[in-house]
């Protein structure tokens, strides 16, 4: 039996976001693993502080990279980005909203749980529509251990 990742409640991760395709395998959900060695684990819903912020520490998240699949992003969009990189972006005071519920619990190794708290919005009852699945789209099963 293969179990799912989990979110820092210790649930079944849930869709970051669809719209756009987000994750590091481009799937809509923030895994992680072995393929994914700096950890985008964090589901910000970004805003123009952090999107300005990223720029000023080398991580342009503007600009769209179509060889990476990466349509650059906006205020709004819902995104798996770097633990690391939301934390820094925190500690200077420019972090962004993270949704909860499809925030990888590995997160939490390069982010203490109150940080997320403070800028956390949990979407389990009311997704916005671009985290819903498209329409005959199910979760993909990495057949991943609770970590990942």
């Amino acid at each position: 039996m293969t179990e799912q990742a989990l979110n820092i409640f210790g649930e079944p991760l849930e869709a970051c976001g669809f719209d756009p395709i987000t994750g590091y395998r481009r799937d809509g959900y923030c895994y992680t693993g072995p393929d994914n060695p700096k950890g985008h684990t964090v589901c910000a819903i970004v805003d123009e502080r952090f999107i300005a912020f990223q720029s000023t520490v080398d991580n342009d998240i503007a600009t769209p990279r179509p060889d990476l699949a990466f349509p650059g992003l906006k205020p709004g969009d819902h995104w798996c980005v770097i633990a690391s990189k939301w934390y820094e972006a925190y500690l200077a005071g420019c972090a962004c909203p993270v949704n909860l519920a499809a925030t990888n619990i590995r997160a939490l190794e390069a982010i203490p749980r109150e940080a997320l708290m403070e800028y956390g919005v949990d979407l389990r009852t009311e997704a916005p529509d671009d985290t819903a699945a498209p329409e005959g789209v199910t979760p993909p099963d990495y057949g991943e251990d609770p970590s990942r």
